[in-house]
């Protein structure tokens, strides 16, 4: 490797929290040009090692060298200044400003003395219509879906002057699969350009696809660092937690069972005209699990929320155990036996300011109540039951919740809803943005759950996923019921078929 082709060189890197080594003399080398990966599991120290480039946090040991010669950012402007941009993992936006004003956030252009807004806006308006995703530079960010908000973000970072590296941490963990082929195309032109990437993603066939050199991170230590050359998926896995994972080899479960759920010609119209959903209609059976398949925007997400009482003016029937039932809110939907996991776990899914024990027993105070009193004594009993069956990863359930990774912290959320005693659980992207090792764990707690009675919806993106968990698939397009697939009529190329086809089905 000739010295003037390294652009970013990381050695020796350490990073120590109270009683975590989260980085351990790690090495770490990314050539200009080039899309350099970075895997391991959740926790292994990736996003840290990405956060102390980025200048997010402060390294305890070791040096960075930009080019040859050492840097150490301050803060995210610092590192801004020197040419380093970060797309986070976690949505970084502000909700209550326009999509323009996020963009262009600490680095507005004035005219006469005042912002230069109707610059940001066609800058804005270009860029998105660069990417392929034309939204509304005046939208504000709370009105957008979380894919669309990750165009932003992507945008955002990719606004930025004289990039020299751009760290991109799970940034297409929301986007459909036409969005990943665009983000792919920029990629490749600022690869073109010099710009040195690094890339983060659970997505082992995306790295497979896109990288030109892979780094492996476990517990905190630098494991592998080679071109990606004769690397395939079996290889990444063993690097990364040393065992092969077989989440994906089930049967298919086709036995007729009692339905639970039964939802009929469910509408849901949208604010300024069309709708989310039209007309869409399903049976959910005990001990089954339906997965619910579609593109961006298909209504997948909005369908979950109808039936979790989040959107009171929809239009259709619900039954559930063949009693008619009216969501109306979700604390009543809690109290029918209906649970939730949503897609944004960190915004939908936590208290950031609360612990461990306080974010996992939010939904389950009153099944915790004795004498119309909270019984600390079943409360403590529960939530250890539940750390062990869940193979929860927390040294003590008083620390913050932000203190563990996210798969630890999804675990948390399906722990929280399990706690309730569900009836039906509706688990919007549960492997989101988390590593194999935790996705294998997801899958385990689902199986769990479908053995003990509890019927099941999941909607996912990723198509061998929804395949690997699914007994039936609903496919919505556009809002409507596209396919509806059994057993053995599941494939890749069925689902697509359904989610891109203008046919309606028959379910």
């Amino acid at each position: 490797m000739n010295k003037t082709d390294v652009c970013l060189s990381a050695q020796g890197i350490c990073k120590q929290y109270p009683g975590v080594l989260a980085l351990d003399h790690v090495d770490f080398t990314a050539l200009h040009g080039t899309i350099n990966v970075l895997v391991g599991e959740n926790g292994a120290g990736k996003s840290t090692l990405m956060k102390i480039i980025a200048g997010i946090t402060q390294p305890s040991g070791g040096t960075l060298y930009l080019n040859g010669e050492e840097i150490n950012p301050k803060n995210t402007i610092d590192a801004s200044r020197m040419g380093i941009g970060i797309i986070h993992q976690e949505l970084n936006l502000l909700p209550n400003m326009m999509v323009y004003q996020n963009i262009f956030m600490a680095r507005e252009s004035k005219k006469f003395g005042v912002l230069d807004n109707k610059t940001h806006i066609e800058k804005t308006r270009a860029l998105l219509e660069k990417m392929e995703h034309p939204i509304d530079p005046l939208a504000y960010v709370r009105n957008l879906r979380v894919g669309q908000q990750q165009i932003v973000e992507i945008a955002k970072t990719m606004a930025q002057q004289d990039l020299k590296v751009l760290i991109m941490d799970e940034p297409t963990s929301s986007l459909s699969v036409d969005e990943v082929e665009v983000l792919f195309k920029i990629m490749r032109e600022l690869k073109s350009q010099g710009v040195c990437i690094i890339y983060i993603s659970h997505r082992l066939d995306e790295i497979l696809r896109i990288g030109d050199n892979i780094t492996v991170l476990r517990d905190g230590k630098l494991v592998e660092q080679r071109s990606c050359d004769g690397v395939d998926i079996p290889w990444i896995v063993q690097a990364m937690i040393g065992k092969k994972t077989n989440y994906n080899q089930r049967q298919y479960d086709t036995n007729d069972a009692p339905v639970i759920l039964e939802a009929k010609n469910i509408t849901l119209p949208k604010r300024n005209g069309g709708y989310h959903l039209e007309d869409v209609s399903f049976a959910l059976r005990q001990g089954k699990i339906m997965g619910i398949y579609g593109m961006l925007g298909s209504g997948r997400t909005e369908l979950l929320e109808v039936l979790m009482g989040a959107h009171r003016y929809y239009k259709g029937t619900i039954h559930l155990l063949g009693n008619q039932i009216e969501p109306t809110s979700i604390s009543s939907q809690i109290e029918r036996g209906f649970v939730m996991v949503p897609e944004d776990r960190q915004r939908e899914g936590l208290i950031h300011v609360l612990s461990v024990t306080q974010n996992m027993m939010l939904s389950s105070l009153k099944k915790n109540k004795r004498f119309g009193f909270l019984s600390n004594q079943l409360l403590q009993g529960n939530l250890k039951k539940t750390i062990a069956e869940l193979r929860i990863k927390v040294s003590n359930p008083k620390l913050p919740i932000l203190s563990l990774s996210g798969g630890n912290q999804q675990k948390i959320i399906i722990g929280k809803g399990l706690l309730t005693n569900p009836k039906v659980l509706l688990l919007d992207e549960p492997t989101r943005g988390i590593d194999i090792g935790a996705k294998s764990d997801v899958f385990t707690i689902i199986e769990q759950c479908k053995r003990d009675g509890i019927a099941i919806i999941v909607v996912s993106s990723e198509l061998k996923e929804i395949i690997a968990i699914s007994d039936e698939i609903l496919v919505l397009r556009e809002g409507r019921a596209a396919g509806f697939l059994r057993g053995p009529e599941i494939s890749e190329e069925s689902l697509m078929k359904c989610a891109t086809s203008a046919k309606e089905a028959t379910v």
